[in-house]
């Protein structure tokens, strides 16, 4: 499918005005979270909710981080989730479920993010 890089922006939930814009982060469906710099987290006030949390890198290596929750925004697009409190060396990576919620899919021949099509609802 073929890497690419994406801008965004993070927002504290509680405080809307606190906020940081990421210019390159890589669009990853093969990882379940979206990882954010822990010194932008921080700078903006995003607090660590979970601690100790272990995940597993795409070279095998397991790796422990802090969680927190915090408002992702892409154009128009926006949604609240989880993100990883990244460390110096990890990669900045927009996860499948901050996709989901931004309801944004790729398009893998012109390689962008594009609208999932309506929410259904029961």
């Amino acid at each position: 499918m073929g890497t690419f890089l994406v801008k965004c922006k993070i927002e504290n939930v509680a405080d809307r005005e606190k906020s940081a814009v990421l210019k390159r982060v890589l669009v990853d469906t093969g990882s379940e979270y979206t990882s954010v710099p822990a010194t932008t987290l921080d700078k903006i006030g995003i607090k660590r909710e979970k601690k100790d949390v272990e995940f597993v890198v795409a070279n095998g290596q397991r790796i422990t981080r802090s969680v927190g929750f915090a408002i992702i925004r892409l154009d128009k697009y926006f949604t609240v989730d989880e993100v990883v409190f990244a460390e110096k060396g990890d990669l900045l990576l927009l996860g499948a479920r901050t996709l989901e919620g931004l309801t944004l899919v790729v398009d893998p021949r012109k390689k962008k993010l594009v609208a999932s099509g309506p929410v259904l609802a029961a």
